[in-house]
């Protein structure tokens, strides 16, 4: 499974049905096969970094970068389980695991102040001067009752994203 030339099989199917929660249908999933054999262009059961970014969807996304670096290596089944979150049947909860990855920039399970002042300097670029990324990150932590030295769990990351008296806004300057 993962080579262009091999066939996805009923077991491949379910298999990868059952990894992925069954948040895609057998349908989804032989699509998504298709999908993944046509970017990995060597037929090597994997792709690259570079591959995943040939996907207009994820190429003009922000964190595309990010987004590539977390996918490469990936066989089908991996290939999958990584784009179930973007399934309309996945839950809060599998979205923000996936945001909470995206913002845990060194893997090793904590988000600190500095992973997120590096995601919203991927997300806002020129648009934000970093003295601003600095202060709305602050105000972020502060806000949600953590210190810019925290490392926050997923399950701290969770208490932000779901705190609905947590506001995540940021004032714009317009020149």
């Amino acid at each position: 499974m993962g080579n262009a030339s091999s066939i996805l099989t009923q077991y491949d199917i379910e298999d990868v049905q059952e990894h992925c929660h069954y948040l895609f249908s057998q349908e989804e999933i032989v699509a998504l096969y298709e999908r993944f054999c046509q970017l990995d262009r060597n037929s090597k059961g994997y792709i690259t970094s570079d591959e995943f970014l040939s996907l207009p969807e994820f190429s003009l996304n922000p964190l595309s970068q990010r987004l590539g670096h977390m996918v490469d290596g990936f066989n089908f089944k991996e290939f999958v389980a990584f784009l179930s979150p973007f399934s309309q049947k996945a839950t809060i909860q599998q979205k923000i695991e996936l945001i909470f990855r995206v913002y845990d920039t060194d893997g090793k399970g904590k988000v600190t102040f500095k992973d997120i002042l590096e995601v919203l300097r991927n997300l806002t670029g020129s648009f934000m001067t970093e003295e601003q990324r600095e202060q709305a990150v602050s105000k972020l932590m502060k806000d949600a009752g953590y210190e810019r030295d925290s490392s926050l769990s997923l399950e701290d990351f969770n208490k932000i994203l779901i705190n609905p008296s947590l506001k995540m806004e940021v004032e714009v300057p317009i020149d």
